[in-house]
């Protein structure tokens, strides 16, 4: 429901604002109305465009969704995906901006970026036991200087007390290793290799995980590149692949698609039509295989009574 929202003057000097489109900012102007009392709204480009942009339908879903790039280039949305597996946008600076008298609670999911605790982790559910954090970067800054640092112990040379050095301060900053992990006879080797069992037969093995990177694959696009594209390009290109490569997409079909991207100088945006046309693209029909001639064995019941 469209509600009554405040817009200062100084939006019109915004840079931000500046730094998109018209269409952009007043789709922007437009969510500020129909985002609800915690300033979250639906991430979908035809209910934008049916509540903004109804009585002029020359600016559809598809400009729409290229608005809603601009915006979360320029930091003024936020988009992500709820636990329902539906895609959301807030606006960062709303509580800033938007002083709303008794507001409602918002039905809409928090953005996991902006909303949460940062030192809130997920929870497996029904399970009591989270898994340990990372170390910080000042442990791991005080870990180095004590490395710096060994001591020498009596009757031992150098080389094996900064040995020893750099094996505690792994265990400390990894987490010790289950005892049964490490080999008993020779633990400077690290853990000892389990044994998976015997490989079944057939000689079937799982195939290897694809673990290139989005980071990867943009490299390969830039180096493909005549000139290098502007960083807000390339920044919106990312988080598209990094994306299609959540949801499980191969890098194969990310490489050709993004090979057509390239080639026909696309927005950002339409990179999953790329992937779904080179995934789902129809295959040649295979022509008929050609039968010689044979004279029918039952003339009468080939021809009739065309003879």
């Amino acid at each position: 429901m469209a509600r009554i929202r405040t817009i200062k003057p100084e939006a019109f000097v915004s840079e931000s604002l500046a730094a998109v489109s018209l269409t952009a900012e007043r789709t922007f102007l437009g969510l500020l109305t129909q985002a609800d009392d915690q300033g979250r709204h639906r991430d979908h480009a035809a209910i934008i465009a049916g509540q903004l942009w109804v009585l002029r339908p020359v600016h559809g879903p598809e400009g729409v969704e290229t608005d809603l790039a601009q915006l979360a280039d320029a930091g003024l949305i936020c988009r992500y995906t709820g636990p329902d597996d539906k895609r959301y946008l807030h606006i960062p600076t709303w509580h800033r901006h938007q002083k709303i008298n008794r507001p409602s609670k918002s039905r809409l999911p928090a953005c996991p970026t902006h909303d949460l605790p940062a030192e809130a982790t997920p929870k497996a559910a029904g399970v009591g036991v989270t898994e340990p954090s990372p170390p910080s970067h000042e442990a791991l800054r005080e870990g180095s200087r004590e490395l710096r640092k060994p001591a020498v112990n009596p009757g031992t040379d150098d080389e094996s007390a900064g040995q020893q050095g750099f094996t505690e301060l792994s265990m400390r900053a990894q987490g010790e290793l289950p005892e049964s992990s490490v080999n008993p006879h020779r633990p400077d080797l690290g853990p000892r290799i389990v044994d998976l069992g015997n490989t079944p037969s057939g000689g079937a093995s799982a195939p290897a995980p694809d673990t290139v990177s989005a980071h990867q694959l943009i490299t390969e696009y830039v180096a493909a590149c005549n000139h290098r594209p502007p960083d807000a390009f390339l920044k919106h290109l990312g988080g598209e692949v990094r994306k299609l490569l959540d949801e499980g997409v191969v890098s194969a079909h990310l490489r050709a698609a993004l090979e057509r991207h390239r080639v026909k100088g696309l927005h950002p945006s339409v990179l999953p039509s790329l992937v779904h046309e080179v995934m789902n693209a129809a295959s040649p029909a295979t022509p008929a295989a050609h039968r010689a001639w044979t004279n029918p064995t039952d003339v009468v019941a080939a021809y009739g009574d065309e003879l």
